[in-house]
């Protein structure tokens, strides 16, 4: 759009760019990511074969 005002570009950049600033460091800090701890149960079953 080459009839917008350079200064609307220069507002648009800079709200987009505070978005993006926001953005990143939030979606950084919220993120949880659960531990892989894994149990794994060994289960022996004890049958006595009478043959």
């Amino acid at each position: 759009m080459p009839q917008m005002a350079p200064l609307s570009w220069v507002s648009l950049f800079i709200m987009f760019s505070v978005i993006f600033m926001l953005f990143n460091p939030l979606n950084y800090y919220l993120y949880l990511p659960e531990p892989k701890i894994s149990h794994f149960k060994k289960t022996t079953s004890l049958i006595n074969w009478k043959w």
